[in-house]
């Protein structure tokens, strides 16, 4: 029993003490690990750094733009955007389209109805018969004043009468063709209390302010169509900027609401009087127009370049940004088949063709080599 006992013993004992050793043995390779991380050091093997296709550079000089960050909108010419009215008040009685809808130049947008359009026509006929009479005395009263048998008198009241006759002819047959009542059809006894409006340009509804049996007076805005087959940006630049812009300078500009990417434009016109909240308005053309489906009124953030100078750089695939900072990997060892890697973080400024500037290249030599392919998958995990 004793002998059991001891043996029993004799085992706890030896489970103790391989504990005590593994857990001190752990603990020391936390504090290793833990050390490296504290240094930012990081080793890969010749065969780890060729089987990720990694590879090495160094620090190149670069031409970088001077930018002014300025932001706006995409906006489309006065003669591209068209707001419709009615000439007379009336009611709606036709609405076909909805928003988004594409129309071309005098396509049918609403139709209307008033008596008024009646009377008028009425009016347009009985004025066009006068005229036949007046014109007819007018010419005989010329004849007879050319012979000296009538007045003067006779002759400047039937000119006055056949002139007032003619005007409000021609002001009816005008105000007939502006509701697009065709005349010729109110000559054939067709009167009609509809009136029409057409499109006054090609392009896209973009808002509609009424249904049928809306009543819509010469000031309201029935609808508005906007062309959007040429657009451009439409900029505010501050007071303190706006000495460093000229003409055909290039513009980089993106729609933060809809994606990342970076469109190409240059500087059109520059306003020539300053806003009240101390802008200038300027106008830039896009490059590519036809390839974007840009919507009129979308908001951009853009930068205009006014000038450049050289930097240091290296390619944006070597810099890898965390928690807000941003990183590189030094070279900082290479023997025995093994690459050693110090994390360093940087300053960076603009990137432009791949490559991103290093505000303070002076922490690295000339000769100094860099991880430029492969370090986000270092750093980024």
């Amino acid at each position: 029993m004793r002998r059991t006992s001891y043996i029993i013993f004799l085992i706890l004992l030896s489970l103790g003490l391989s504990d005590c050793g593994n857990s001190e043995k752990k603990s020391a390779e936390a504090m290793e690990s833990e050390t490296d991380a504290v240094l930012g050091l990081i080793q890969l093997t010749e065969e780890q750094f060729e089987n990720s296709g990694m590879a090495l550079g160094n620090m190149e000089e670069k031409q970088f733009p001077i930018t002014v960050q300025v932001n706006g909108m995409i906006d489309v010419p006065p003669e591209n955007k068209a707001v419709v009215n009615a000439t007379m008040g009336g009611y709606i009685t036709r609405t076909p389209l909805l928003i988004g809808d594409v129309v071309k130049k005098g396509q049918l947008l609403v139709t209307l109805e008033n008596p008024e359009f009646v009377r008028l026509q009425q009016e347009y006929m009985e004025v066009k018969q006068q005229l036949a009479y007046l014109q007819s005395e007018y010419q005989r009263q010329t004849t007879l004043m050319d012979e000296n048998i009538t007045s003067q008198k006779s002759f400047l009241k039937a000119e006055s009468e056949y002139k007032s006759a003619n005007a409000r002819y021609n002001g009816l047959k005008k105000q007939l063709e502006m509701l697009h009542i065709s005349t010729s059809e109110v000559e054939k006894g067709n009167i009609s209390s509809i009136a029409t409006i057409y499109a006054p340009i090609s392009g896209s509804v973009t808002k509609i302010n009424v249904s049928k049996g809306t009543y819509v007076s010469p000031a309201t805005a029935i609808l508005e169509i906007i062309d959007n087959d040429h657009i451009h940006l439409e900029l505010s630049v501050f007071e303190k900027d706006i000495m460093k812009l000229k003409k055909g300078q290039p513009i980089h500009f993106k729609i933060p609401e809809a994606s990342e990417k970076v469109y190409e434009a240059e500087v059109h016109l520059i306003g020539s009087s300053i806003g009240e909240n101390r802008t200038i308005k300027v106008h830039g053309h896009l490059h590519d127009e036809a390839q974007n489906n840009f919507l009129t009124g979308m908001f951009i953030d853009a930068e205009i370049e006014t000038d450049s100078q050289a930097g240091k750089a290296l390619p944006e695939t070597a810099i890898v940004e965390i928690a807000g900072a941003y990183f590189i990997l030094h070279l900082t060892n290479e023997a025995n088949s093994t690459y050693e890697f110090e994390q360093t973080e940087v300053e960076i400024g603009p990137t432009r063709n791949g490559f991103t500037e290093i505000k303070n290249p002076d922490k690295f030599k000339p000769s100094d080599r860099f991880l430029t392919k492969g370090a986000f998958d270092l750093l980024g995990e």
